[in-house]
């Protein structure tokens, strides 16, 4: 990623969570945006990253992408190590858990369909620059 497109990313970020979600669920071009906040698994502490999502009925799809890098991002294995996480979608905080996917999941086509379209083919365009597979996650709310 370009230096200028990160830094309007982290833009972005900062302004959702200094707003607490007022702003920033919608990012450039319309694309709707939620918090994930993991705990480092190595660290233990909070972290927080801004990414685009879809609907798939109750449960919310983001994708592994990291810009197409030969690297996952680092949000991933924090899930893997702690699948309970929490969401903020606008002002709305949800408790979820976290299914990482591959393409061998017998729904994973149908749902990269879904984020793809989402995201205007970009995570097409990102599988494309890495050999590695993409990871789609499911982020699945608790039951109340």
């Amino acid at each position: 990623m370009s230096g200028l497109f990160t830094n309007i990313l982290k833009a972005h970020q900062w302004l959702y969570e200094n707003t607490d979600g007022l702003v920033g669920h919608r990012l450039l071009g319309g694309t709707p945006t939620l918090l994930l906040r993991t705990v480092g698994r190595k660290t233990g502490q909070q972290r927080t990253s801004a990414l685009t999502y879809a609907r798939d009925g109750a449960d919310y799809l983001v994708v592994a992408s990291n810009g197409g890098s030969p690297r996952p991002p680092g949000w991933l294995a924090n899930l893997k190590a702690r699948p309970e996480c929490e969401i903020q979608i606008a002002r709305q905080k949800l408790t979820v858990s976290a299914r990482p996917t591959l393409p061998d999941d017998p729904d994973y086509a149908r749902r990269w369909a879904i984020v793809d379209a989402a995201n205007r083919g970009r995570y097409s365009d990102y599988q494309q620059m890495t050999t590695r597979p993409i990871p789609l996650v499911v982020l699945t709310p608790s039951s109340s």
